[in-house]
């Protein structure tokens, strides 16, 4: 594989952003310098604007035929047009296959997300279920993300919820236990699920290591689809519990029974002759299209999940699918067999990529008849309930919008609301929240948390930490309106100025804050920022809001402060505006009221949850965690040793040194981190 980004010299010539016949002349001008000097072997290109982003990915069998397309000046799409009008220059890169373009060519849109391509607007990994075997009694838990550990993984699930259900089935039916190692290390008695007849509790020996990996074994087996062998061994062990009176593990065989039945009915439609497939059906209506992707492990189903491709409007139904696969396994596990409910321009090809990723056959097709095709036709039925759905959400939101504009007297139709919430105990694990909503809906990618920091605050002084919230906040925005600003000026551009300590500080301190990682990210052109803040609270909040907007120079965002109503009643809240003396009220059944009110509701709702993650954390905080070289292995050494991190404060350095791993030295170690503390 080589890199070509050489540009040529006059790579830099169009910048026009309308499609006129000037700019496609200009952008095919830009096209034709680069055609001479490219090879008949496939290989991706990228299309770059005059800021150098990448505005189109595609891929080619031949790279000098595909680029040689865009050079004519008639006979475009308008999409097309425009993406050759706003072409800069062009980066290409030559691989030996055009399978390995394929896979490279998702690979960079992934990354780029460039505007003229399909973009998969949900990419989170799925969930899996993990057997853990790093213990002698194996885990059963939830797991996301690089399969490093040492285990069995069944997946992928659709959602997080079906994982859930399905590991609550195999407790019930097994008697697996769920419990972090570090609980399963330290336990002196069993449990609440011992109790409730959910773990069989080998934590404390109530089960040998023996009998319990064999119950772990049952469950690997009915996970890899042997469920109909699993249910007749049970079967035969309750008839034969029962033919020797032995009613109580008659029952106890039954109830797995029972679980086992709960686990295949949730999985909805398990078809015969179908082990292991993903399913793929597209429908478009109104400009959108919803691709459903059903999911088939083991001959079972394992959930099903819409997305809703960002593409452009002339792009048919298979090219947004043939895209969309292709993306869609960048980095998931490809399955053996694909089923699609559109044939695509590239099958071919996408099998042989994902053959290759696989290491093994992979098999697309597009089924006609049979259990297959039937398979397709559900999908494709969910795909288009799911759109109509999400239509009728997108009007029914953008009619709210447009009565938060009217009722608040805006100028303008919001395209981004934010709502800021404080939650705390006494001042106590004090954190900020804040909330996004859209055109869409709620925004929940770009949510962010803020832990409230700063040691000046009195505890329970909502008005200081509204203020530390709002501040950290927008003093971003602040921050990227001032360049904004200098970049519009040709001195700023020929001289930028260079950082003064102050500014130099607050971007240090903006990339090691902890809050960071949930700033929000912005995707699919949805705004930076907000055109209404609403904070929860009255007119003490509001004036909080106004004065860290007039600090930092923030206009055009429109502030309003939500104050329940007398006796707290839901229905009867006060809006504060800064530019109104008095608050106002919306009729009791204003759509609009409830609209705020879901809004306020959910802010509040992500504050608690927030606050409680927070609270708990702090609560099974290990002080053996802040001893610097105890890592897991002699934290696990020590805990079962003493029993408790609190026992282990006690202990002497005699015993200390005892313990396996824990030399001379690090017992010292340990004795003067806990004595010092004292």
């Amino acid at each position: 594989m080589s890199s070509n980004p050489t540009v040529p010299d006059d790579a830099n010539a169009a910048d026009a952003p309308a499609a006129s016949g000037a700019a496609v002349a200009t952008g095919v001008a830009v096209i034709l310098g680069y055609l001479k000097q490219l090879p008949s072997s496939p290989g991706v290109y990228r299309m770059l604007d005059s800021g150098g982003d990448v505005i189109y990915v595609g891929k080619a069998r031949s790279l000098k035929a595909r680029v040689s397309n865009y050079t004519r000046m008639a006979g475009h799409t308008s999409r097309i047009a425009r993406m050759i009008a706003a072409t800069a220059s062009m980066e290409f890169v030559t691989v030996r296959t055009e399978a390995e373009a394929l896979l490279l060519e998702a690979n960079l849109i992934k990354r780029f997300r460039p505007r003229f391509n399909v973009l998969m607007r949900d990419d989170k990994s799925f969930p899996y279920i993990l057997i853990a075997r790093d213990q002698d009694a194996p885990q059963v838990l939830k797991h996301r993300g690089a399969r490093n550990r040492k285990g069995d993984y069944f997946g992928p699930f659709a959602s997080a919820g079906a994982v859930n259900r399905t590991i609550t089935m195999l407790q019930r039916a097994f008697f697996l236990r769920t419990c972090a190692d570090s609980v399963y290390d330290t336990r002196t008695r069993p449990c609440l699920l011992h109790q409730i007849k959910r773990c069989s509790a080998p934590c404390t020996g109530e089960i040998s290591l023996e009998d319990y990996n064999g119950s772990v074994d049952e469950a690997v087996r009915f996970l890899r689809g042997e469920s109909q062998n699993v249910r007749e061994m049970y079967q035969k062990l309750m008839q034969d519990a029962a033919d020797n009176l032995a009613f109580e593990e008659a029952a106890k065989f039954r109830n797995r029974l029972w679980a086992l039945a709960h686990v295949t009915a949730d999985q909805a439609i398990n078809p015969e002759g179908v082990e292991e497939a993903d399913v793929f059906a597209a429908y478009q209506d109104g400009g959108q299209t919803c691709i459903q992707v059903f999911f088939f492990r083991t001959g079972q189903n394992w959930g099903n999940r819409a997305y809703y491709p960002k593409a452009d409007r002339s792009l048919t139904i298979d090219e947004v699918l043939d895209s969309f696969v292709a993306q869609f396994y960048d980095d998931k596990p490809v399955p053996r067999l694909i089923l699609l409910s559109h044939d695509v321009p590239s099958r071919e090809v996408l099998a042989e990529a994902l053959s290759t990723k696989a290491e093994r056959k992979v098999e697309i097709r597009v089924p006609s008849r049979g259990t297959k095709s039937g398979l397709v036709d559900h999908a494709l039925t969910n795909a288009r309930e799911a759109l109509g759905r999400k239509l009728s959400e997108t009007s029914s939101q953008a009619r709210l919008l447009s009565g938060v504009a009217d009722r608040f007297g805006l100028t303008s139709i919001p395209r981004r609301i934010e709502v800021f919430d404080n939650s705390h105990i006494s001042g106590s694990n004090a954190v900020g929240a804040m909330i996004v909503a859209g055109p869409e809906g709620f925004v929940k990618g770009q949510y962010r948390k803020f832990n409230i920091k700063s040691p000046d605050i009195a505890p329970g002084d909502d008005y200081a930490m509204m203020r530390e919230v709002l501040t950290r906040r927008f003093k971003r925005i602040a921050d990227a309106d001032a360049v904004t600003d200098a970049l519009e000026t040709d001195d700023a551009l020929l001289n930028p100025p260079e950082p003064n300590a102050a500014t130099a500080k607050h971007i240090t301190d903006v990339l090691e804050d902890d809050d960071t990682e949930l700033a929000p990210q912005m995707t699919d052109e949805f705004p930076s920022r907000p055109d209404v803040v609403f904070v929860d609270g009255g007119i003490g909040q509001l004036s909080v809001a106004r004065d860290v907007f007039a600090a930092l120079g923030i206009t055009g965002i429109q502030l309003i402060g939500v104050a329940k109503g007398p006796d707290r009643d839901a229905g009867r809240e006060h809006f504060h505006l800064p530019e109104r003396n008095a608050p106002i009220m919306l009729e009791s059944k204003d759509p609009v009221l409830y609209f705020v009110q879901r809004l306020r509701d959910e802010a509040h709702r992500f504050a608690i949850g927030t606050h409680r993650a927070k609270r708990s954390k702090a609560l099974g905080a290990n002080p053996l965690d802040e001893i610097g070289g105890i890592g897991p292995t002699r934290k696990r050494a020590l805990l079962k040793h003493f029993g408790s991190a609190k026992a282990v404060s006690r202990a002497g350095v005699e015993d200390l040194k005892t313990v396996d791993g824990i030399s001379a030295e690090m017992a010292q170690k340990i004795y003067d981190f806990f004595h010092d503390r004292s």
